[in-house]
């Protein structure tokens, strides 16, 4: 039998295929906010009108607008985006774009409710990862300004209550938790995502891949768990390419939205990530390489680096993908070709001369030490960054 807790997040609802600013319009009366301050990408702001009709929708619940926040959440801008909302008075958050403006929009709830007006005041707050796998997580008090999130992109942060920010002088992503974090409320609307990059659209989407797979293979998994990462795998690996297929089926970006839903309830129930999360933190933070790129380049390799001690885990996700009796990490190799995405290490930018402080940081990174197969060493993971170079 198994035996554990699902300890459900802090979201109140999850709202699929309403339009965008009637929605927010919806929640922000719900919730009674009279001072909404917009956190927005700065292509949702600049390239469409979705923006300007929340902005009309709001009407005098309209408080500010933050444009742009770039790749990594860079702290700084944070920081920044948090003292115009301070200065508004603002009663909420809504961030609207893909999960770097996400992540900001959690550690903006952190510097209001502690009054954090520089990068120097969130070190406190920071959590703590050793190179043994030690953690130290501060307590604290949790934000009374919250946060709704419309994300425009497949990363999944809007579902977990752990923001990840990046450090622009130390170039190392620095995460910070608290319940509470996580938004109350995500609107899911798949028209704005039209307007999306579809590299970007696509590779957040291996991303959602990584989340099921590095679940299903967790040897914390569930029953719950695994039901939630079989279904997104199948319905990614479905509708991924009919979306490249077809830029404007709505049908299958909702599907590709509720899959990374799905992708992420294991977390929920304790399960852990594993080395292409944990790579993949610090090829963001300190290579600057996409989230989504991340994954498309290290899954595969992380997937053969593991295969010796959880196969038959790793069975489950190749059946998923619709390629039984085939290694997973060929299958997810497969459909990242198929989607026209980078593969090697190379075509993001990253040369071996890095690897040593990638191994190096990459040991600071929690999920490196729940990987299924034990990594204590930073040699070893430079043997993986070399199988993927």
């Amino acid at each position: 039998m198994w035996r554990g807790t699902i300890a459900l997040p802090a979201i109140e609802r999850v709202q699929s295929g309403v339009p965008a600013a009637e929605a927010l319009l919806a929640e922000a009366e719900r919730l009674d906010a009279r001072r909404v301050f917009l956190v927005v990408s700065r292509t949702m702001n600049r390239d469409t009108d979705h923006v300007a009709r929340m902005r009309e929708a709001l009407g005098a619940r309209f408080a500010g607008l933050h444009e742009g926040i770039p790749p990594h959440t860079p702290i700084d801008v944070v920081v920044t985006a948090a003292n115009a909302a301070r200065d508004a008075a603002a009663d909420l958050i809504v961030t609207f774009g893909g999960g770097s403006v996400t992540d900001a929009g959690k550690v903006m709830q952190l510097c209001l409710r502690h009054g954090i007006a520089t990068m120097d005041g969130l070190e406190p707050f920071r959590m703590v990862t050793n190179p043994d796998g030690t953690r130290h997580i501060p307590d604290y008090d949790g934000p009374v300004v919250r946060q709704v999130a419309i994300p425009t992109t497949l990363s999944g942060g809007e579902y977990n209550s752990q923001a990840g920010s990046t450090h622009p002088v130390k170039k190392v992503k620095q995460s910070f938790r608290h319940p509470l974090h996580v938004p109350r409320v995500t609107i899911l609307d798949p028209v704005p995502t039209v307007g999306t990059p579809m590299w970007v659209w696509l590779a957040s989407g291996i991303r959602a891949v990584d989340h099921a797979t590095e679940g299903l293979c967790s040897p914390l998994n569930n029953p719950v768990s695994d039901a939630s990462a079989l279904q997104a795998l199948r319905l990614l690996t479905r509708a991924l390419p009919r979306v490249k297929a077809d830029p404007g089926d709505l049908a299958a970006r909702q599907d590709c939205q509720l899959a990374v839903w799905l992708s992420v309830v294991g977390r929920w129930g304790g399960v852990q990530m594993g080395a292409s999360h944990a790579i993949g933190h610090v090829l963001g933070g300190t290579a600057g390489v996409p989230h989504g790129y991340t994954s498309c380049v290290m899954l595969p390799h992380v997937l053969r680096y593991n295969a010796a001690v959880n196969g038959e885990r790793q069975a489950l996700v190749a059946e998923a993908l619709g390629r039984p009796g085939v290694p997973a990490a060929e299958a997810v190799a497969e459909l990242v070709a198929a989607l026209g995405l980078p593969s090697r290490l190379s075509q993001v930018g990253v040369a071996a001369d890095q690897f040593p402080l990638l191994a190096a940081n990459t040991m600071r990174d929690p999920w490196l030490h729940t990987n299924p197969r034990r990594i204590t060493r930073p040699e070893e993971v430079v043997a993986i960054l070399e199988a993927a170079a």
